[in-house]
């Protein structure tokens, strides 16, 4: 994560919910008490979490009743767990058929394309409603849906670009996001790719590490993408000179 000594509540929420990829997910059983699982977790444009999940999972069939659910997302990070950032999101899961909820996730966990097709697994999409950040001594948060979302009316053409954008930088631009990850984010060397954009920014992936590179600006268009991302290739030059 780069350094930085503002701290704006929203923009570290937003990063936890781009960058982890794994969580603890709240179910409700059938009388009424809590069901906690391990789930792995991507997001959607809008920030919304997306997960692959079997119908033979416990946490399955508890939605299949009550909707409800809370997911615990958290900062991979050395040393005491509880320093670092956590964010725990509550609202309500439902299965999708969104192509880009299939395209997005299996980016974010390549591993899961071998069983994905399978009968008995679906994605499912989470609304959120609000969320309680605590990244830290007095920086707890609470957050609405509003706060967490990322805006993407009026970006139909940036989204429907999507999947030719990423698949073009990963395949033309390989040093162009190394310089992203080296010098933007401070990241080791490596063979950095790009998962998934959106309007406010674009994730990073290395085998299962994703880390979220912030536009200096909202972008709607392809050609609006294209010119961020050269000024940011530019920026990452100057700083390595």
């Amino acid at each position: 994560m780069p350094k930085n000594t503002d701290f704006e509540p929203r923009n570290e929420a937003k990063r936890l919910l781009r960058e982890t990829g794994m969580g603890a997910l709240g179910t409700l059983l059938p009388d009424g008490g809590p069901y906690v699982s391990l789930v792995t977790v991507a997001a959607m444009p809008d920030g919304a979490p997306v997960l692959l999940m079997s119908k033979l999972a416990r946490h399955t069939e508890n939605i299949e009743r009550d909707r409800r659910v809370s997911l615990l997302l958290a900062a991979e990070r050395p040393g005491d767990p509880l320093s670092g950032a956590r964010v725990s999101i509550s609202g309500t899961i439902e299965k999708t058929e969104n192509l880009a909820a299939r395209r997005r996730f299996l980016a974010r966990h390549p591993a899961a394309e071998s069983y994905a097709g399978f009968a008995d697994f679906s994605f499912f999409r989470i609304e959120i409603e609000h969320a309680h950040l605590v990244a830290g001594f007095g920086r707890i948060v609470d957050l609405s849906a509003e706060q967490l979302r990322t805006q993407t009316h009026g970006a139909e053409s940036l989204l429907a670009a999507e999947e030719g954008a990423v698949s073009h930088m990963n395949a033309d631009h390989l040093d162009a996001i190394g310089l992203y990850a080296t010098r933007l984010l401070g990241e080791d060397p490596g063979p950095w790719k790009i998962a998934s954009l959106d309007p406010e920014g674009c994730d990073l992936i290395l085998g299962e590490t994703v880390r979220r590179l912030q536009f200096p600006q909202r972008v709607t268009t392809a050609d609006e993408l294209r010119k961020v991302m050269v000024s940011l290739v530019k920026e990452a030059r100057e700083a390595a000179a």
